[in-house]
C-alpha cells in the first residue's frame, strides 16, 4: 500500500501544479491585470522577453455594403480613421488592406476586399480603452450600414 499511496500523492500533486500552471493567465485576463512576461525556451536556453505587457486589438472593417450600394472606398476609410480612431488612439495604429469573407446574417457567403486596423496599448489600460473601441465598432457599422465589424484581442509585449 505505501507505494499506492506515494504514487497517488505524486499524481495529485502533478495534477495541482498542471491546474495553477494553467490556470494563472486565466486569472490574470478574468481580472484585467497584466500578466506577467512570458519566457520563451530555445535551445534549452530560457529567455525573458523584453517589453511590456500590452494588448493588440485588431478590427476587420468589410467594405461590401449588404444593402447593395456602393463600397466602401480608400478615401472614405481613411477618412473615417482621421475622424474616427485617430482622436480615440492618437499614439498610433496600423491599416492593412485586406480580402476576406464571412456568412452573413441571411447565410450567404460574402467575399470582400477589407481593411485590418490594428491598435497596440498598454495592458493597465484595457478598461479605458474598451469602450473606444467598442464606439469605432458601432460608428463604422453605422456609416457604411455594415452589419458587425470583428474584433480579435491578444496578449503581448512590445518595447519601443
Amino acid at each position: 500500500m505505501p507505494f499506492a499511496t506515494t504514487t497517488r500523492t505524486r499524481l495529485a500533486l502533478t495534477t495541482a501544479a498542471a491546474l495553477l500552471a494553467a490556470g494563472a493567465p486565466a486569472a490574470y485576463a478574468a481580472l484585467g491585470d497584466p500578466a506577467p512576461a512570458p519566457a520563451t525556451t530555445t535551445d534549452n536556453t530560457t529567455v525573458a522577453v523584453e517589453g511590456e505587457a500590452y494588448l493588440e486589438t485588431r478590427l476587420l472593417f468589410g467594405t461590401e455594403r449588404p444593402d447593395g450600394g456602393p463600397a466602401v472606398t480608400d478615401a472614405q476609410f481613411m477618412a473615417f480613421v482621421d475622424r474616427e480612431v485617430t482622436p480615440a488612439f492618437p499614439e498610433g495604429l496600423t491599416v492593412q488592406d485586406g480580402r476576406g469573407q464571412w456568412r452573413d446574417a441571411s447565410g450567404r457567403i460574402e467575399r470582400e476586399r477589407s481593411y485590418e486596423l490594428t491598435l497596440l496599448y498598454p495592458a493597465s489600460h484595457a478598461r479605458e480603452r474598451h469602450p473606444r473601441i467598442e464606439r469605432i465598432r458601432g460608428a463604422y457599422a453605422r456609416a457604411f450600414g455594415q452589419e458587425s465589424v470583428a474584433r480579435l484581442d491578444e496578449r503581448t509585449t512590445a518595447d519601443f
